[in-house]
Parts: C-alpha cells; sequence; structure tokens
C-alpha cells in the first residue's frame, strides 16, 4: 500500500509513525498535499491532519494560528474532503498530584488540564485565563459543526495505526 505525506512535515518528528508504516509494509511517498499530512494516492477524498499535542490543537483552535488553520478547513470543506485532526496525547504529570490523563475522545477534552494554569511566580499564577479543556473542546465542535471536520485522538505510539484506519476504514 501507498501512503502519500505532506513534504511540508518534519521527518525526524514521526518516527514512531514512519516505524510503523515500515513495519507493515506501507510506502510513503513525500508530496505537496493540498490539505493534512497523509491521505491516500486512490483515495484523496478523506485526509488526516496529525498534531503532536492538544497543545498544539489548542493553538490551531483557539491560538495564533487559528486563521491559518480555519482556512485550511474551510479548504478542506470547499473541495468536498474530510478532514480528520489526529490529535497525538499521553498521560503525563503536570506537577506532583496533577495528572492529564490520555485524552480518547472530544468528550474527554474537557477534563484537559492546561498546564500553563500550574505556573506560578512568587505565589501569583501567570496565566489565569488560559483556556481550559471544557472551552477548547466547544470550540472544536464548533469547528466539526461548521467545517465539517473531525477531531480523534490517539497517543503518539497508536497514531501510525489509526491513520491507516482512518484512510481506509478498516481496524
Amino acid at each position: 500500500m501507498i501512503l502519500l505525506e505532506d513534504t511540508r512535515q518534519q521527518n525526524s518528528k514521526h518516527d514512531l509513525k514512519h516505524k510503523y508504516f515500515a513495519e507493515h509494509g506501507i510506502e510513503v511517498r513525500r508530496t505537496k498535499l493540498y490539505v493534512g499530512d497523509y491521505t491516500l494516492p486512490t483515495n484523496q477524498s478523506v485526509c488526516v491532519d496529525s498534531k503532536a499535542s492538544i497543545a498544539e490543537i489548542l493553538n490551531n483552535v483557539c491560538g495564533k494560528e487559528h486563521d491559518r488553520f480555519r482556512r485550511e478547513c474551510e479548504r478542506a470543506q470547499e473541495a468536498g474532503i474530510k478532514l480528520i485532526i489526529l490529535v497525538e496525547n499521553k498521560e503525563h504529570e503536570i506537577k506532583p498530584g496533577i495528572v492529564n490523563k490520555t485524552v480518547r475522545s472530544l468528550r474527554e477534552l474537557a477534563s484537559w488540564k492546561n498546564p500553563r494554569l500550574f505556573i506560578f511566580k512568587g505565589g501569583k499564577q501567570l496565566y489565569p485565563k488560559a483556556t481550559k479543556g471544557a472551552t477548547l473542546m466547544k470550540a472544536c465542535y464548533t469547528m466539526e459543526k461548521k467545517y465539517g471536520c473531525e477531531f480523534v485522538f490517539c497517543t503518539p505510539e497508536e497514531s501510525g495505526a489509526k491513520i491507516m484506519e482512518l484512510l481506509t476504514g478498516e481496524k
């Protein structure tokens, strides 16, 4: 099987995915894609845009990259492409006793704790208005409804298999 990968993807940051692809006989060909990071040459009506973390999707949906991200969603919608945003994340401790569990669904995003909310200096919280998980979840639901994209979550170790599942419909 052949998988197309966008040339704007940085090779060194996707070793787990590339390892999965190689182990499963999936040939990766790099080319500039219209939207997203991965698609199949035989069916480019579905594209996967991979995100390395919830913090990255926060920046795309509620931060400085919003306009660029929105334009990509609009481009996909206008071209009749189903854009699936695959957000990699895994359980990690923010600080002793405060843990972000692995988010597996958009609904679970509401329980995500923004690490910026736990940064203090001299006893004062530095970012009291940092976006909370519930706010990010609502913004993602709005993006899905408005642009027809879909947010999917997995661990970095699962990302290669998840990309193939999303593109082929096979588990």
